[in-house]
Order: C-alpha cells, then structure tokens, then sequence
C-alpha cells in the first residue's frame, strides 16, 4: 500500500507539473500607475486573462516608452505600450536608440495622442504666428511633447530657445492661468483632465495648425498624423482645430513567436466592447485603424489582421 500511494503522489506531482508549466505568462510594459499607458495596459492585461487559456497575463509599471521598448527587445517582458514616434526611432536606430536599432515591431494602433497648444483669450493670441516672442511650456524635459511642441513651433517660425519652459502639464495649466507664461501644450487625448479644467476656469483657445505646417510635418515625420480636434470637444472650442497626433501604439519583439502574438492580438481585439470600458479613450481603439503603423507589423498581428 506504502508502494502504491508513492507511485500515486509521484504521478500527481508530475501531472501538477505539466499544468503549472502550461500557464504562460504575459507581461505588458506600460508605465505610470497614474497615467493612460498604465490603465489601458491593465485592461489588455485582463482582456488576455479572460479570453487566453492557460495564460496570465500582467501590467508592469515602467518608464514608459523608450523604457518598455529596451526591456522587450531585452526578452525581459512580452509586449507593450509605445508613442509611435519612439517606436519609430527604435526601429531605426535614432533618437533615444542611437545606440542600436532595437529588435521589435508593430502589434496595433491604439488610441490618439494629440498635442494641443493651449492659451488663453486675455493673452489675444489666436494663432500660431502670435506665439514669437511669446512664454511657452512644451512640457516635462525630454518628453515626446516638448520635442513635437518645438518641432510645430519651429514649422512655424516661432520658435525661441530664451523662451520655453519645461513644466508638467498641470504646472503649465497653473502658470498660464496665472499668467507667468502665455502658452502650454498638453500630449494626450482630447478631451484631456488639465485643459477641462482650464477651460472651466479660463476662456481657452486652442491653436490650430496651418495646413503647410501640418503637411510639412506629417511628410518630414512619417509616424506623426494630422488630426481635427472637434467643435465641442472642450466648450470653449466652437470650430475644428487641426493638430498632431503621436499615436499610442501596440509593439513586441520582432521575432516573438507568430502564433503567439496571432493569439494575444485575438483576445484584445476580438473583445474591444469589454476594453472600452477600462477609459474614455479606450473607445477610441478600433480593428479598422490597427494596422496603421509607420513600423513593420509583426507576422502575428499580421496573420490577425489578414484573418479579419
């Protein structure tokens, strides 16, 4: 008896083990707990928990971007969130990645992040052209706004160096309420938290782009798209206002496993009712803009896209 419930325990054990070796695990590099990239990851997250077999997945809080994009190309997490600009230069090896183009490829588009030029009606700015010589926050230093923020401010002339501030996106709402500066940007979707609350307190204007700044741009920078920020959108705003999009975007190791990757984008993509309920903006993410990438698309997302 002793003999049978060993050879039995052993036979368990083995079977144990063949089933803790079968959940795979998924981990999605996002960033701050506080912001976007964070949120709609932990929504992938579950959306790959709910709809995957065998797998669990998890949200990594990182550096965001060019973080997440070393530590995939490092096989140290699965896939995961990128502006598309930063996607690009790693793909070629410039910006940031000037060290080494970095082994990964597209999954998606996700979601629009637009730059939007804020200031206000007391300042009688009303145009890009009014910005020379004018105090202007593009955002934290380094960050993918303060660099597309002097790109469309170089696109139009107006560009100073004594000029521009590096400020968060809340500072640069407070200083501009407060009037120690005459304009901030903010990069995210629109409508976003810090321009509701300026609009509520102040008459806000936002800049809209001219058309061969905009086309000059989107030519010089293949990853950014001109995008029209809707009447309404904010209640100050009662005419289209034509801005940059830097889009959120979806990427993995360029030779991750295809079927694998088919899977992933399979239960995030075929379930996007349920992602939507994460955040406002995840509505935005859709199957018909997906494939739009500056980057090549992995073989996985491509098998998926080519199945829809």
């Amino acid at each position: 008896m002793r003999t049978k419930f060993l050879a039995t325990a052993a036979v368990l054990a083995c079977g144990m083990g063949t089933a803790v070796h079968a959940q795979e695990r998924v981990s999605i590099a996002t960033g701050g707990t506080s912001g976007l990239f964070y949120i709609i990851g932990a929504g992938i997250a579950d959306q790959i928990n709910a709809h995957m077999p065998d797998t669990t997945a998890r949200a990594e809080v990182t550096g965001a971007s060019v973080e997440n994009i070393r530590r995939v190309a490092a096989d140290q997490m699965t896939f995961g969130l990128s502006s598309a600009s930063t996607l690009f230069d790693a793909t070629k090896g410039e910006g940031p990645f000037k060290d080494g183009v970095q082994n990964v490829s597209g999954m998606a588009y996700l979601y629009p992040a637009v730059l939007q030029v804020a200031t206000v009606k007391s300042t009688g700015i009303d145009d890009f052209g009014d910005l020379a010589g004018k105090r202007i926050n593009l955002g934290p230093p380094g960050s993918n706004s303060a660099v597309l923020g002097q790109r469309i401010m170089e696109a139009h002339g107006v560009f100073d160096p004594n000029k521009v501030q590096f400020l968060s996106y809340s500072e640069g709402v407070a200083a501009l309420t407060n009037g120690t500066i005459d304009a901030t940007v903010v990069l995210a979707g629109a409508p976003t938290a810090a321009l509701i609350d300026l609009d509520a307190q102040k008459d806000m204007v936002l800049l809209s782009l001219d058309k061969e700044a905009a086309e000059s741009l989107t030519r010089e920078y293949p990853y950014y798209q001109t995008y029209e920020i809707a009447p309404g959108t904010y209640s100050d705003i009662s005419e289209p206002v034509t801005a940059i999009n830097d889009p959120a975007t979806l990427f993995t190791k360029a030779d991750a496993d295809p079927a694998k990757i088919q899977g992933l984008m399979s239960a995030i993509f075929d379930h996007l009712d349920e992602l939507a309920q994460v955040h406002p903006q995840a509505k935005a993410i859709t199957l018909e803009a997906a494939p739009e990438m500056a980057v090549p698309l992995h073989p996985g997302a491509q098998a998926y896209f080519a199945s829809k």
